[in-house]
């Protein structure tokens, strides 16, 4: 779906008694015009038929990691191969689960696909997922399974310094698993992916699902899972290692960074939001925009999980039929709001906070 053709929807969903020329004149376009995008609506069933019966139901599906996170910071600098004094916190993650998360406090309805170990953790994880309003019904239970855990360390700024992760359970999210939930795939506005799947699980994905698809690489040793569908992804949402590892094109300046994003758009990648940590946010599309927004101000807590808030916010600003610049400002807003807090999910994301620092 173009962005044209997510804005007229949008217009649509809010008024199914619109005119075309009531399109026309909001859009800024002829009445012609509006009769194709509606037309390529109805080819790609988002539209029934005359009178605008919208039949994309109003939800995003993520299917990927959900994780109990267990994160240690020092109170002084981090001195290796030491016990040091500090904080040790327990709490909800997952790239996935943590994209679901946000989206839920930005107001989406959320359908989450994870597994699910036999255990305590799996029990508080499925409590946490019910209060926030996030649909689990098509997660799978696997039995005399071990949920992922996720075990990291912040140096005394923030940053992450080392992290050992135990995600063997999404080896049972097989495509045969995915093929039983193509319904819920397909009536979905955006699937969000991350690469904790399989390799063929993701590549099923990429095959079948006609929904938008958003992919985050999670990290430099599991974004190789993405090269061989890139053409077929959406949005993809990378930081400066994992674009150098996709494009094959080291980054030194703003030239390089340009020439980057052009060779993954070349496999046919709508569009590529790069999160270049303290230098800011660089994005762009295959119509040929680019935007380089710098980093916000704030005060840095910790920047774990502002990369998930990132990619929520894309997904939100896509349903708004945000431009590239303003999913950008979206996104960047989204990570300033979560290094403010102390928590991998901060509590005063919403969609007013992400409007307020856009």
């Amino acid at each position: 779906m173009t962005q044209r053709e997510r804005q007229i929807l949008n217009w649509i969903e809010a008024d199914p008694t619109i005119s075309q020329q009531e399109l026309a004149d909001r859009a800024g376009i002829t009445r012609s015009s509006v009769a194709v995008h509606i037309s390529n609506l109805m080819k790609k069933g988002c539209i029934a038929g005359k009178g605008y019966i919208v039949t994309r139901s109003p939800y995003v599906t993520v299917v990927g990691g959900m994780n109990m996170d267990i994160g240690g910071r020092p109170n002084q600098k981090l001195v290796g191969k030491d016990s040091n004094p500090g904080t040790v916190r327990m709490s909800p993650g997952g790239v996935g689960r943590n994209i679901a998360h946000n989206m839920s406090l930005m107001g989406l309805d959320v359908r989450l696909v994870t597994a699910f170990g036999d255990d305590v953790y799996a029990q508080k994880l499925a409590a946490v997922c019910g209060e926030l309003g996030i649909d689990i019904s098509q997660s799978p239970v696997i039995p005399g399974g071990h949920t992922s855990t996720y075990l990291f360390i912040n140096d005394e700024e923030g940053d992450m310094q080392l992290a050992v992760s135990d995600m063997d359970i999404y080896e049972n999210l097989t495509p045969r698993v995915l093929e039983s939930r193509r319904q819920l795939l397909d009536g979905s506005q955006v699937v969000v992916l991350d690469t904790n799947l399989p390799s063929e699980s993701i590549q099923w994905v990429a095959e079948n699902c006609r929904a938008p698809i958003f992919a985050d690489p999670v990290s430099t040793a599991k974004a190789e899972k993405l090269r061989p569908v890139l053409g077929k992804l959406h949005t993809l949402k990378p930081n400066r290692l994992e674009t150098e590892l996709l494009s094959g094109v080291p980054i030194t300046d703003d030239d390089s960074l340009c020439r980057a994003a052009d060779a993954l758009l070349e496999t046919g990648l709508h569009r590529v939001f790069i999160s270049l940590g303290a230098d800011g946010v660089f994005a762009a599309d295959h119509s040929g925009q680019k935007r380089k927004l710098p980093a916000l101000k704030g005060n840095i807590v910790s920047t774990t999980g502002c990369g998930d808030a990132f990619m929520a916010a894309l997904a939100w600003a896509y349903l708004q039929g945000s431009d590239l610049e303003k999913s950008a400002r979206a996104g960047r807003a989204a990570s300033t709001v979560t290094m403010a807090s102390a928590e991998t999910i901060s509590a005063a994301m919403s969609e007013q906070a992400l409007l307020a620092h856009m």
